[in-house]
């Protein structure tokens, strides 16, 4: 089995433990990552089971080495989970919070049904305040169904035959579940939209639990320095005047603390701990007339690697934060300044190191449905299939609106479960007015978007004109080289194979000269290069999927790559 070094020491008394919510910080929270014991039932069993198989170490899926089982469950099975928690009885309110779960979740606690969650990749939470025992011990079972490909919901690339670019299942908790105590009015939900030319943020905030009348005050702070401060009604929306405010961008990725306090006149309630970054992002014309992204009034080239995130020890879970954050440093490093997070959403941390170490994030809605090919008619889903892509896509947006690091949202990929495009297109704008919209990258274009993206392999191609809006390429490359002792398996396979470094650095460097003139000559707005690592049968990352071996010389990559970023684009 093919390890990371992060995988070969993960500790199951102390799995992730870090603080999963980074915008939203409390300090009354506690970790439930660690061992849980499972069962595999049929579907019909919709009752918890009375035994349960052995261990599972949470939050790595079944199917993955670290969890510890390694195990397919079918669309014709139940996974059920079981974890017993001392929670002391108090005067607060529980929320039982969960990153993640694939797909649809149901929670008992104390043999209370408290509610279901539909959706792969957004993180939700119960309120179990009203089942908790007055003794300290309860018990929490989760119980999971996940079709896979076997029905319309959203997947990306996992499919029950893994081949070529499709890989292995995920099932259940993949991301860290978490036990948070907060008062009986307390804030559930926060927005932060920056606005550099006005030098202001704006902040609102949604109230869970009981009703009531409070006061909602926002601080900002530059280190330890309080630079601004505003108080309001809790229903209002609050504008911080940021005074010279310095500016997020992959070069200069500043960040400002944010505290939030609920307030019942001089008493607070309730307190939360964020951050935000000033930034702004558009699509405008050079003084040619070529329509670039521009980044805090400034045309930057987006020039990035497409990231699947999948992990050879913990698939869709990376084995540890450490290993969230290498493989944004590693993209950094080698001189790319995007991330197109491809067809999965990460857990919050991830967005947080994007934001911290400071890189554009194309997100893309993971993919479902059947694939379409190029010229043919999009899907014609059901009514259900369509509803839930929207939901699913609505509680992507919802979910990572305050990150910065995140400047375009990718509807479609490919043809892959592709509908109703134009429709949906005005239906993602209207959720976030602030970020770019790509609504197909690749494939089969509608016209629509701030983008026209195509996909060449190896390329680079240019894509044809398109009125009013950029043109990117969104995805090309795929030069492949395999590493013995790093591979998920012997046979492999990639868009272009070479047998050694120097044949696959020039082959790269050819690349990166055919770009130059399709960025200053012909308007050329961004590239995205597949990919960051190998996965599984794919062998075409920059780096192996153990992520042990970089495959060319990190210097000599991020020369080429850095020169991309001085082609001259000359606006007025």
């Amino acid at each position: 089995m093919l390890m990371t070094q992060w995988g070969e020491t993960v500790n199951a008394d102390n799995v992730h433990p870090e603080y999963p919510r980074p915008q939203m910080v409390r300090d009354t929270w506690k970790n439930l990552n660690g061992l849980w014991e499972y069962a595999i039932t049929d579907r019909e069993q919709v009752t918890p089971p009375e035994s349960y198989e052995g261990n599972i170490l949470v939050p790595f899926p079944i199917e993955s080495a670290l969890s510890g089982v390694t195990r397919r469950v079918s669309a014709s099975e139940m996974l059920w989970y079981r974890r017993k928690v001392e929670i002391q009885p108090s005067d607060e309110r529980v929320l039982l919070h969960f990153g993640a779960v694939d797909w649809e979740a149901t929670v008992w606690v104390n043999g209370n049904k408290i509610g279901t969650h539909r959706g792969g990749y957004d993180p939700f939470s119960f309120d179990i305040t009203g089942a908790l025992n007055n003794t300290a011990e309860q018990e929490i079972i989760v119980q999971v169904w996940d079709p896979t490909d076997e029905a319309f919901q959203p997947r990306g690339k996992q499919v029950n035959t893994p081949e070529s670019i499709w890989y292995t299942p995920i099932t259940g908790i993949w991301q860290t579940v978490w036990l948070e105590s907060v008062p009986q009015s307390y804030i559930a939900e926060l927005r932060l939209i920056p606005n550099i030319d006005n030098s202001t943020l704006q902040v609102s905030i949604k109230l869970g639990g009981a009703g009531g009348s409070y006061t909602i005050q926002a601080q900002a702070f530059d280190g330890e320095h309080l630079i601004a401060e505003v108080s309001d009604s809790a229903e209002a929306t609050l504008t911080l005047n940021i005074e010279n405010a310095k500016r997020w961008s992959p070069e200069s990725p500043f960040l400002y603390d944010l505290t939030i306090k609920l307030l019942e006149g001089d008493l607070v309630i309730d307190r939360i701990g964020s951050y935000f970054g000033m930034r702004k992002v558009e699509i405008l014309p050079d003084s040619g007339g070529a329509l670039r992204i521009f980044l805090n009034n400034e045309p930057v080239f987006n020039y990035g690697l497409l990231d699947q995130g999948f992990f050879p020890d913990g698939l869709y879970t990376a084995p540890s934060d450490e290993a969230l954050r290498y493989d944004i440093e590693m993209t950094k490093q080698l001189g790319f300044n995007t991330i197109r997070k491809h067809v999965k959403v990460e857990p919050a941390r991830w967005y947080y190191w994007a934001d911290k170490l400071g890189v554009l994030v194309w997100q893309d809605m993971p993919s479902s449905g059947e694939n379409i090919r190029v010229g043919q008619p999009e899907m014609v889903r059901t009514e259900e299939s369509a509803a839930q892509f929207k939901r699913e896509y609505r509680h992507m947006v919802e979910a990572l609106f305050n990150y910065p690091s995140i400047i375009v949202w990718v509807v479609f990929n490919e043809g892959w479960g592709q509908f109703d495009t134009v429709n949906v297109s005005t239906f993602a704008e209207s959720l976030d007015s602030t970020r770019l919209i790509n609504s197909v990258t690749g494939w089969n274009d509608m016209g629509v978007g701030h983008m026209h993206d195509i996909h060449a392999y190896p390329g680079p191609e240019m894509p044809p004109a398109s009125p009013g809006r950029a043109l990117v390429l969104g995805e090309f490359g795929g030069l492949g080289l395999s590493v013995e002792g790093h591979m998920w398996q012997s046979d492999f396979w990639g868009y272009r194979a070479y047998l050694d470094v120097p044949s696959l650095t020039s082959a790269y460097a050819d690349l990166i000269n055919a770009l130059r003139p399709m960025i200053s000559e012909q308007g050329l707005a961004a590239a995205i290069y597949t990919q960051t690592t190998d996965v599984e049968t794919e062998a075409n990352g920059m780096m192996t999927y153990d992520r042990a071996v970089t495959k060319m010389d990190v210097n000599t990559i991020r020369t080429l790559n850095e020169s991309l970023y001085d082609v001259v684009i000359q606006v007025d």
